[in-house]
């Protein structure tokens, strides 16, 4: 046999030749060089759209939101105060600003005596309707609800976890503090410490039910408000690991130096 004969070669370096040549098969495959290339523009296109889809989505609902305020406004303005009448162009949100100064006003005549007195003056008058009463006091409640839920101090506490619907099944809930009154002397088994709780639906998460049950039921999470909100609203696609771990790899990303290769042998 010849020295050039591959089989008067030992097994390792026949073996290391044939590595080297599916490696060389590999590199020239131009089928794989295709994959390659629209793998990466696939990346790209999904990262583009992450990036773009929120702040499009965001973009389109504060315009929405301004058109509609300035519909409802505007037609209440004098037409001598609209920039609208001075200008070729209309100017967006005027309405919206006009708005947030009238609300503020309102707010500061009710501080005051006058303002008292005229509020509970149309309160009454309401009162005197038998259906309009009703749906009066129930949207009340809610604005009432919803602003003292955002104050800085009827904010919710922590966030937690109880089983619901049934055994075995956990729900993440907004702990709002001790259960007081009435409805903690009237449980039970007052002795006990009972908690108020707010578990938010999944379809609507402004909605939800108002729970009172034992502290011993209640596991605490070291999970802030913001990211129990996004578990919730994302149906559980976002998690606080998974953006921690988001966040990780950029960095990581961010911090690796650049290594630069030469042509292959």
């Amino acid at each position: 046999m010849s020295p050039a004969d591959p089989r008067s070669k030992g097994p390792q370096e026949a073996s290391a030749e044939l590595r080297a040549g599916l490696r060389r098969l590999v590199r020239e495959d131009p089928s794989t060089a295709g994959w390659h290339i629209g793998a990466r523009l696939r990346n790209y296109f999904l990262t583009g759209l992450v990036i773009v889809g929120p702040v499009t989505i965001t973009l389109y609902f504060a315009w929405w939101f301004i058109n509609v305020t300035d519909a409802w406004i505007k037609p209440f303005v004098p037409a001598a105060y609209l920039p609208d009448t001075y200008l070729p162009f209309p100017i967006p949100g005027f309405g919206l600003v006009v708005g947030i100064i009238a609300l503020t006003l309102i707010g500061a005549l009710a501080a005051n005596l006058l303002g008292r007195t005229l509020i509970s003056f149309g309160e009454q008058m309401l009162g005197g309707m038998p259906i309009v009463r009703n749906v009066y006091s129930a949207l009340k409640q809610i604005f009432e609800s919803v602003v003292s839920a955002t104050g800085p101090n009827q904010a919710f506490q922590k966030v937690g976890l109880i089983e619901f619907p049934s055994k075995g099944l956990w729900s993440i809930v907004f702990v709002t503090g001790e259960t007081t009154g009435e409805v903690g002397a009237m449980m039970p088994g007052g002795e006990e410490d009972l908690l108020t709780v707010f578990m938010p639906t999944g379809i609507v998460p402004p909605t939800g039910f108002v729970c009172f049950l034992p502290r011993r039921n209640v596991v605490f999470l070291d999970m802030n408000i913001e990211d129990a909100a996004k578990v919730i609203i994302s149906a559980g696609m976002v998690t606080p690991e998974s953006q921690a771990k988001l966040r990780d790899l950029a960095e990581q990303a961010r911090r690796k130096p650049k290594i630069t290769t030469g042509p292959a042998a």
